[in-house]
């Protein structure tokens, strides 16, 4: 049924943002089904913004957002938990949850208040578990886990769910590397199931490997969109960061490799330099105490 969908979603020109402070400005794109879509910029150019907005936690300005054709404002909480998937940027635990208790609560959307999980719910969060390599963390509690070990867990709970689509927001952000490039590699088999993923990235090589589309954000407003190829050029994302950047093809592995190219020296930061070294160094050769 998924496959026959145009669109998963239906931006028009929403303007949004937090009280009077507006983030985002007359956005407009579609979201079509099998789309893997990272969401890139500098900090503070609306990235989180835009997707909490996607999922209806900021009220718009002005503009309509529609999910499989219906107004996303019309969805209760419940139905909406059964679309989409989101994964915050932070997630604060008071409780001293254990890891297949979090990720048991993803199954919630599709249970009555006094139904009890069932064998097929623990088989789909033992299925998540084991891909997100938490099994063995599972009795463990949340608070007692380093930050990459609570990131996989969020990540096996959103993934229990079994939505149509996924947002995430930076949901590498702790992980080793290894685990960041198996997050980008999931997302991408997933897609090629049907499910949509919308990921806010900071981490342009693997965007750039995995994404089939990105979205460059500058101060509230995407100033391109397309596939990575067509996205993250040097002049794009020069204008993006305010940084001179360069982005070229590593011949050894036809991956793309982004780098920012550096300064020129001024005299002012060899002076700022200087002020944060000290005077107990003099030419980088320590100076002994008395």
């Amino acid at each position: 049924m998924m496959s026959l969908m145009k669109k998963i979603l239906s931006v028009k020109n929403i303007t949004t943002g937090y009280d009077k402070n507006i983030i985002i400005t007359n956005a407009s794109f579609d979201v079509n089904p099998g789309e893997f879509i990272g969401i890139i910029g500098k900090n503070g150019a609306g990235k989180s913004t835009l997707l909490k907005s996607l999922r209806g936690f900021l009220p718009l300005v002005k503009g309509s957002i529609t999910l499989f054709g219906k107004e996303l404002k019309s969805y209760s909480q419940r139905e909406l938990a059964v679309q989409i998937a989101y994964l915050q940027q932070q997630v604060e635990m008071t409780f001293d949850y254990t890891a297949r208790d979090m990720v048991m609560a993803g199954r919630y959307p599709y249970k009555k208040w006094w139904e009890q999980s069932s064998d097929s719910d623990a088989d789909i969060v033992d299925a998540c578990m084991q891909y997100t390599g938490v099994m063995e963390l599972a009795n463990t509690p949340i608070r007692a886990m380093s930050g990459g070990q609570r990131q996989r867990v969020y990540l096996a709970k959103v993934l229990a769910q079994q939505t149509h689509v996924l947002f995430l927001d930076e949901p590498a952000s702790g992980l080793d590397l290894f685990y960041q490039e198996e997050i980008f590699r999931f997302c991408q088999e997933m897609c090629k199931y049907g499910k949509t993923v919308i990921m806010v990235v900071h981490e342009l090589n693997l965007a750039a490997r995995y994404c089939s589309r990105l979205m460059l954000l500058k101060e509230g407003n995407i100033i391109a969109d397309g596939n990575p190829g067509d996205v993250l050029t040097d002049e794009l994302l020069t204008e993006a960061y305010g940084v001179d950047i360069r982005s070229l093809i590593n011949k050894e592995t036809g991956h793309v490799d982004i780098f920012t190219v550096p300064a020129p020296d001024d005299s002012r930061k060899k002076e700022l330099i200087k002020t944060i070294i000290g005077d107990k160094h003099n030419h980088g050769k320590a100076v002994a105490y008395e």
